[in-house]
């Protein structure tokens, strides 16, 4: 897969990308990522690519000539008027539908995703209505711009990528995975007893159908104490396991 992220500030991803599972992905020739100053795309001897909301308000607001034009050249046959279901346009915002791992698991399937990084007090609605195929965000909250959360979106869905992880089982038994959409259990490594406390007996039986239902009941436990919204989406089994 081919990410593209279309931004004003392109030093910010000097080093997110240069580490752990981003890093080994890209050497190894899984994905990719090209990151486009926005400022390319303008025509004035300023670089200019915001100005004042129109109605008035505080702060400033991306513009959009210069977005479309970013977004046609990457993408030319938007350009032409068409759109490529397999390279998708995704504005960052606050206004956002929330990016999930469902959200990321779908966006995984696509060739190309090119990743809008919002700043200043917003984008131009235009954008959002005619040029991206979605409007995401990371969570209920105000980012002072959009590369972190492009950081983000990039880091979850590349775990997705077949070959990027070591192990592709990894991507498979983690919290918000699979029909249930409750948290992964607790883990627990060497030594089995640190200060006092010790492992859970039975993840040093050996026994493998009570490592699984303690695991499954683990993880709605600890679900029920940090995510309680998330309790609704567990399936029956689940809930059953959970009674006994």
């Amino acid at each position: 897969m081919t990410f593209h992220v279309l931004t004003i500030f392109p030093e910010f991803f000097r080093g997110p990308f240069e580490h752990g599972v981003i890093a080994r992905g890209r050497d190894a020739g899984k994905l990719e990522i090209r990151i486009h100053n926005l400022r390319d795309w303008t025509e004035d001897r300023h670089k200019t690519v915001d100005d004042r909301p129109f109605g008035g308000g505080e702060g400033m607001l991306l513009k959009p000539e210069p977005l479309f034009a970013g977004v046609e050249t990457i993408f030319a046959e938007r350009a032409r008027g068409e759109r490529d279901p397999q390279r998708r346009v995704i504005l960052l915002s606050a206004q956002g539908r929330k990016f999930d791992q469902a959200a990321a698991r779908r966006l995984s399937e696509a060739a190309e995703l090119l990743l809008i990084c919002g700043r200043y007090e917003g984008v131009d609605e235009r954008v959002a209505e005619h040029l991206a195929d979605e409007e995401l965000t990371v969570g209920d909250y105000v980012l002072s711009g959009g590369e972190l959360a492009a950081a983000v979106v990039i880091d979850v869905i590349a775990r997705l990528l077949p070959g990027v992880l070591g192990n592709a089982d990894s991507a498979v038994y983690e919290s918000f995975e699979g029909e249930s959409g409750v948290l992964d259990c607790p883990q627990y490594t060497r030594p089995a007893e640190f200060r006092g406390w010790r492992v859970p007996e039975t993840l040093l039986s050996g026994n493998h159908e009570q490592i699984r239902r303690w695991r499954k009941q683990a993880a709605l436990a600890k679900t029920a104490r940090l995510r309680p919204d998330l309790e609704a989406t567990s399936p029956d089994d689940f809930k059953y396991d959970r009674k006994n």
